[in-house]
């Protein structure tokens, strides 16, 4: 074999591996093609995901601010119910004072009968 028979069967051997290679990827490429339908259903799905992910930071947002009127109100809630507990601890002793008083023989002296002559 002589050089020029050498380069001939190398260039067909090549040309044959290319042929061979160029057929592989027509037919994956076959295979593995994208429909127009398959994008139409990526592009549906990215755009309800999108609005999926936009409602759910509006929720998210929604109930964070909830959360602080919530807090908000709770401590302005605690010192009211703090004066009415202890608005309330005073009434029961108030009548709990009189009951005693109102039972005992002793009678108490008020403020108006301390600033009479006698």
């Amino acid at each position: 074999m002589n050089g020029t028979e050498f380069i001939a069967a190398t260039a067909g051997i090549l040309f044959v591996a290319f042929l061979a290679g160029w057929f592989t990827h027509w037919l994956v490429s076959r295979i593995t093609r994208v429909t127009r339908n398959d994008m139409d259903d990526l592009d549906r799905m990215a755009q309800e995901l999108h609005k999926a992910e936009e409602e759910r930071d509006q929720t998210v947002t929604y109930f964070q601010s909830r959360e602080a009127d919530l807090s908000n109100k709770l401590t302005q809630t605690k010192p009211n119910s703090t004066r009415r507990w202890t608005a309330y601890g005073r009434h029961v002793t108030r009548q709990r004072n009189f009951a005693l008083i109102s039972n005992s023989r002793i009678r108490p002296v008020s403020a108006h009968h301390l600033c009479e002559a006698p």
